[in-house]
């Protein structure tokens, strides 16, 4: 994904890039799937689910290729989208 971003006065692209879940050491992996189940508008309804429920969800969601973690340079943040938008 690229976008224009501004650059010595001219425009440039940024990039956004999938990150390889697998290689991302395990506490870091749970504290990125910590923060993002925890984030506003990620409720999960009328059942309270927990974080432990929400994280393991999303970590079956990464195993499974339903989900990739993805980088933006722009922003300089990680989130969780859907894999079918980068096939």
């Amino acid at each position: 994904m690229l976008g224009p971003c501004e650059r010595s006065g001219g425009p440039r692209l940024v990039s956004s890039m999938i990150i390889p879940w697998q290689q991302i050491a395990p506490h870091t992996l749970t504290n990125l799937l910590e923060e993002y189940a925890s984030r506003d508008g990620t409720d999960y309804g009328l059942v309270e689910v927990s974080l432990h429920a929400k994280v393991e969800q999303l970590r079956h969601q990464l195993a499974t290729g339903k989900v990739v973690l993805v980088y933006s340079e722009l922003h300089e943040t990680v989130n969780l989208l859907p894999a079918e938008q980068f096939s």
